[in-house]
């Protein structure tokens, strides 16, 4: 897995998270973030509309695609300042993990 963090331009930061995995089917991608949509046996299907609302709240997009090489990247966007108060948003002062 690897995620990946960078400006999507001068006003939004973009976060991807892809997989290695065998990828979306061209339906699944296209239900992707409807509410209750799953491709599992017995999961809810509720992450993913929840995510976008909230995404799209914030002045957001979410998005999947399948990878070139194989898998599936999850994408979406943020602002760096929030659309209505227009003030910068900025990510907490973090110390280095140690591992």
């Amino acid at each position: 897995m690897l995620v990946r963090a960078a400006l999507a331009n001068d006003r939004m930061l973009q976060v991807s998270v892809r997989d290695q995995g065998t990828g979306l089917s061209p339906d699944s991608i296209r239900k992707l973030f409807e509410p209750f949509f799953t491709t599992k046996q017995n999961g809810l299907g509720m992450g993913l509309s929840i995510s976008r609302s909230i995404i799209e709240a914030h002045g957001g997009q979410i998005w999947a695609q399948n990878s070139p090489d194989g898998g599936a990247t999850f994408s979406f966007t943020i602002p760096l300042e929030h659309p209505d108060r227009k003030s910068a948003v900025h990510a907490p002062e973090s110390t280095p993990a140690t591992h």
